[in-house]
This record gives structure tokens, C-alpha cells and sequence, in this order.
């Protein structure tokens, strides 16, 4: 990006809300006005697509790359549009504003979804939406079919409906169509609404120097609308089951290593077509943000390959990608696309090579930088480079203070301490990270918003590898007032990077 900038990641779930889960309306307006007082310009959130009960709702496990969450919907903006009455809305007092309750929170949209649906209908529609069916009839029309026949078959995965519509012969997907043309037309509508909030909320924000950086996670789940359309893209055998599933290799961490389960990718098919796959998805993500965090970046140069039924990750390969045919197409397409490449963890030094060459800045994560290789840690800001994005923690690891208090050790703690030159307490440790973020050489700084408030271990987003209690966190009504504000501000001045 080439100037100075900072700000702050917090996902819409995290805001507070009235209706069960943070959402696109007027908290999220009101932490835009925030970050403009803190001098803050960006904004950095997690994936928005539909998220799924059984999976604990991680914004990473979703039926569609392209498709927004209806949980995001704003409950006061439908009203605000006219699509239901105030009358219409349930009292706020029925929702906890603690931990986010994303069952509750979709069944009161359901309900709000269906009265808007039918007055939009009723009132004729209008020339914005059939703009909106069109420009993104590449993805809607397959996901809004998707996503009715999902509810007619209960939720069963795709790879079990009957033969026509697994393997989406054209007389059955016709047929499909108009058994279930009012449920497809809802679910257009649905996105339609969602798009508009987020088009405005988009606006707002920029209208106050904030730019949003979005997350997109390398692969997608196989009970998904993208598998079911583009099964050639996917190493699936005839009744569309997985040959070969993503993961990691045994490590440091894990002696079994990591088993996804998510399908991989046919890269010679992929290629074969222009990997306009790939480019659409990256165009879609790139006209809703400024700039995206693509999650797992080395899968883009080498993956890990496990034989479909495989117990764990031990008994992988390595597979190779056309990287350098790859992202010289994707910038040909997308002139000035603007990636950060997620390369945490063991990285060799081809990764290395392609993100230079093709000049994606990676992430130094704080919270990685004190243990006894500090003089030489990668993360430790004396080693940053200025091409960098500098996080004091993100949404994997545990809180500035939850690691202080629960993971490092005495040692950690006293390197820490000689390296910002004054003793460390758990009460200071998130100010001490946060004056290092944003005094770091690297162009752009994200503070995690519970490094911000100085939360403790209770208030993570996630612990990878567990499945109960992720994805949660709230931000409290008030947290983000004018005294954390003006001090944000001034940290960020003094080290050249508040916005004006």
C-alpha cells in the first residue's frame, strides 16, 4: 500500500447488537465512526459467508464462497428501508448482549426475512434488484437453487440427492426450478438485502477513510454450492465423493499432523480452463473489499495431499502448483490486486520466492516473537521488513493478555520485559504489544480489538483443534468510547500512522 496505516480486526459477529449476533447495522456504523476518531483506516473482518450450526458457525466452514451470511442481516436497516415495520421487530431485551447466539439470531431473521419478502413482492420489486440478479447471476442463480433444495432434502449433503440432481442433468435442474421457484426467488432476495447493507456500510466507511480488509480461506468445504458446480475443479471420484482431502504434515505441533477433509484441487483442470474459477472468486472478494487476507497461502505453491479415508495426516504428499502461471493470470485479470498472503507456520523458501516476486506482504504475528530465539524470530519487530502486515494476535491465537497469563512462560515474560525496557504485568502487556505493532518498520499494523480493550484469555475468537465456544465473542455496547479512542490516536500519531 506504501504509506504508513493501522487498524483494528474485529468481525461483524463480534459487534454488539440487539438481535443475537453482531451485525450490519447501526453498531457497525458507530465502530466506522470509532475507528475514524482513533485515526484508524482499515478495518479488517472475517469471511461473510454462511456459516453452519454443526460446524460451530466458523466463518470458515461455509456452503458458499460467494454468498452472504443472512445472520449479518440488520434487523433495524429492513426496517429502515421500508421492507417491514418497527412494530415488526422483536424486543432487543430478548437477546443477551453476552456471547453471540447465532440459532436465535437466524430464527428472528428468518421470520423478519419472510414479511420483508413479501412486501418487496407485493410492491413489485424494483430495477436495483434485477440489476443485482443480473451482475451476479454467475453465482446467485446456482446458490439460491442450492441453498432450496439443501432445505428440501433437510440438510443432507449434496453428494446423496438422487443421481439428476447430484450430477445436475439440465432436465432436473429445470425441474428443480419450478417446483421451488418462490424459495429460490426468497433466497435472491435475501443476498439482494444483505448486498445492499453491506454496499452502504462499505460506503460509510469510506466516506471516513476506513478500508476494509477481507479473509478468504484457499479452500472450500465439499457439501458446497462450489463443489456441486464446478466438480471438475476437485480430485472427486463419479458419485462425487473426495479422492485426496487437504491438510497438513506431521510438525512440530502435531505428530499425526492436521486432516481438513476439505477436496483439493485439480490444478492441471484449473488451468486448463484460464483458472477462471479461481479469478472469479477472486474478483468477487475484491470488489467487496480493499484488500483480502487469502488464509493458508502455501497451498497456493505446494499443498499436502491425504488419500480420502485416512484416519490422519501422516500418510500425505506434497503436490506442486503452477504458482507463477497462476498469479501472473490472476493479475492480468485483476490488475493491482491487493493480497496479503497468511504465511504462518513452517514456510519453504519457494512460498518466499513467489510472494516476492509477485510482492504479497506477509503477516508478523507479536504474540510469536518472544520466545528463545528472539534475536533472530522473524516476528520479533527488529526483523521486519517494511513489505509486512504487523498483527498483535489474530483470530487463531489467544488474546495480548490470555497468552501473557496462560501460555508464555517465565523466560517469555522476561525477554519481554528487557525488550520494551520496563517490567510487564498482565494488566499492561496488551499496551506494550500495541505500542510495538504500531511502532514496527512494516506499512500496515492490525491490532485485534480484544488487544485493544486488554481482554483476557475468556474473550479469544477461537482455539483451533476444538470445537465448543468459538467465534462467540462479543465486544461490549460501549467498549469502544472516546477515552480508548483518543488514545489509540495518540499512539498512532506518534508513530506516523494515524490517519488524518
Amino acid at each position: 500500500m506504501g504509506e504508513r496505516r493501522s487498524g483494528i480486526l474485529l468481525h461483524i459477529t463480534s459487534l454488539p447488537s440487539g438481535y443475537g449476533v453482531g451485525d450490519l447495522g447501526p453498531e457497525a456504523y458507530a465502530f466506522a465512526d470509532f475507528l475514524e476518531r482513533a485515526g484508524q483506516g482499515l478495518w479488517q473482518v472475517l469471511p461473510l459467508n454462511p456459516t453452519e450450526p454443526a460446524y460451530g458457525n466458523s466463518p470458515y466452514h461455509s456452503i458458499s464462497s460467494f454468498a452472504f451470511n443472512p445472520v449479518l442481516a440488520s434487523p433495524e436497516a429492513m426496517a429502515r428501508d421500508g421492507l417491514i415495520d418497527i412494530g415488526d421487530l422483536p424486543p432487543r431485551e430478548a437477546f443477551s448482549q453476552g456471547r453471540a447466539a447465532y440459532e436465535a439470531a437466524a430464527e428472528v431473521r428468518e421470520g423478519l426475512f419472510s414479511l420483508a419478502h413479501e412486501r418487496f413482492r407485493a410492491m413489485g420489486g424494483d430495477a436495483e434488484y434485477d440489476a443485482f440478479c443480473t451482475e451476479h447471476a454467475h453465482w446467485l442463480e446456482d446458490f439460491a437453487l442450492f441453498a432450496a433444495l439443501r432445505e428440501r432434502f433437510r440438510g443432507r449433503p449434496w453428494p446423496s440427492w438422487p443421481p439428476g440432481l447430484r450430477d445436475r442433468e439440465p432436465a432436473a435442474l429445470e425441474s428443480a426450478r419450478k417446483d421451488l421457484g418462490e424459495e429460490v426467488d426468497r433466497v435472491r432476495f435475501v443476498q439482494y438485502l444483505l448486498h445492499r447493507q453491506w454496499r452502504d456500510l462499505r460506503s460509510y466507511c469510506r466516506d471516513r477513510g476506513v478500508a476494509l480488509i477481507g479473509d478468504m480461506p484457499i479452500y472450500v468445504v465439499l457439501d458446497s454450492v462450489d463443489v456441486w458446480v464446478a466438480p471438475h475443479c476437485f480430485k472427486l471420484d463419479e458419485e462425487k465423493r473426495p479422492t485426496a482431502v487437504a491438510g497438513v504434515p506431521p510438525d512440530y505441533f502435531s505428530e499425526t499432523g492436521q486432516l481438513w477433509g476439505n477436496p483439493v484441487y485439480r490444478w492441471d483442470a484449473l488451468k486448463e480452463h484460464g483458472y477462471d474459477w479461481w479469478i472469479r472468486r477472486l474478483q468477487h472478494n475484491l470488489a467487496l473489499y480493499d484488500r483480502i487476507r487469502v488464509d493458508h497461502f502455501r497451498g497456493f505453491v505446494g499443498y499436502w495431499e491425504v488419500p480420502a479415508g485416512e484416519r490422519t495426516a501422516i500418510n500425505g504428499r506434497w503436490v506442486d502448483v503452477p504458482a507463477d502461471d497462476f498469479f501472473e493470470s490472476v493479475l492480468r485479470d485483476i490488475p493491482g490486486a491487493s493480497i496479503i498472503a497468511e504465511d504462518l507456520g513452517v514456510i519453504t523458501p519457494d512460498v518466499r520466492e513467489i510472494m516476492d516476486r509477485f510482492e504479497f506482504p506477509g503477516m508478523k504475528v507479536l504474540v510469536f516473537a518472544f520466545g528463545p530465539e528472539l534475536p533472530s524470530n522473524p516476528y520479533a519487530p527488529h526483523n521486519h521488513e517494511k513489505h509486512c502486515v504487523v498483527y498483535t494476535g489474530t483470530h487463531d491465537n489467544n488474546t495480548a493478555r490470555g497468552w501473557f497469563e496462560e501460555e508464555a512462560t517465565g523466560e517469555d515474560r522476561t525477554r519481554l520485559a528487557a525488550y520494551v525496557g520496563h517490567p510487564v504485568s498482565a494488566e499492561t502487556v496488551h499496551l506494550d504489544l500495541v505500542r510495538l505493532a504500531l511502532a514496527s518498520v512494516g506499512e500496515t499494523t492490525v491490532l485485534s480489538m480484544p488487544d485493544v480493550l486488554g481482554l483476557d484469555g475468556e474473550h479469544r475468537m477461537n482455539t483451533p483443534a476444538t470445537r465448543n465456544g468459538n467465534w462467540t465473542w462479543r465486544m461490549t455496547p460501549g467498549a469502544a468510547g472516546e477515552a480508548l479512542a483518543r488514545g489509540l490516536r495518540e499512539m498512532s500519531e506518534l508513530y506516523g500512522r494515524a490517519k488524518p
